[in-house]
C-alpha cells in the first residue's frame, strides 16, 4: 500500500532508503573504524565527526518514514552526502591510507557517482504524485 501521496513504487522505495540510512548510521557507531579510515586528514573530530554523521543518518533515515519530516529528512541527508563527499574522493585516491587497498578501483570510484544516484533517489520517493507532473 502507497504512502499517503506517493506512488507503490515510491513507498517500497522511501522504506528501503529508510532501511539503508538507519543501517548505515548504526554501523557508524557499531563499527567506526572504516568510517574513521576513510575521513580525510585535513578534517578535525574524526570520531565525533563519524558518530553524528551516524546519528543524522539514524534521523534522516527514520525521519523518511514520518509523512511530516519525510521531504526535510531527504534534504537533510542530501545535505549528508554532501558532506560525507571528500571521504569518498579520499578513499578513492589514497587507498592505502584509507585502508581500501582491498577495495577494487572500480567500486572505490564507483563510489562517487553512487552520491549522485543515492541524491537523486531521495528526491524521487520522497516528491509527491502530483509534483511528479
Amino acid at each position: 500500500m502507497a504512502l499517503k501521496g506517493l506512488s507503490t513504487a515510491q513507498t517500497v522505495g522511501l522504506a528501503f532508503a529508510a532501511a539503508l540510512y538507519v543501517a548505515a548510521g548504526t554501523l557508524h557507531f557499531l563499527k567506526p573504524k572504516p568510517y574513521l579510515r576513510i575521513m580525510p586528514p585535513y578534517i578535525p573530530w574524526h570520531l565525533p565527526m563519524v558518530l553524528i554523521g551516524g546519528g543524522f543518518e539514524i534521523l534522516g533515515g527514520a525521519g523518511l518514514l514520518v509523512s511530516q519530516t519525510r521531504r526535510a529528512a531527504a534534504w537533510g541527508l542530501l545535505a549528508l552526502l554532501v558532506a560525507v563527499f571528500p571521504a569518498n574522493i579520499y578513499m578513492a585516491t589514497n587507498p592505502a591510507e584509507a585502508g581500501a587497498v582491498s577495495i577494487a578501483p572500480v567500486v572505490r570510484w564507483g563510489r562517487l557517482p553512487l552520491q549522485l544516484f543515492l541524491i537523486w533517489w531521495l528526491l524521487w520517493c520522497t516528491r509527491s504524485r502530483g509534483a511528479l507532473r
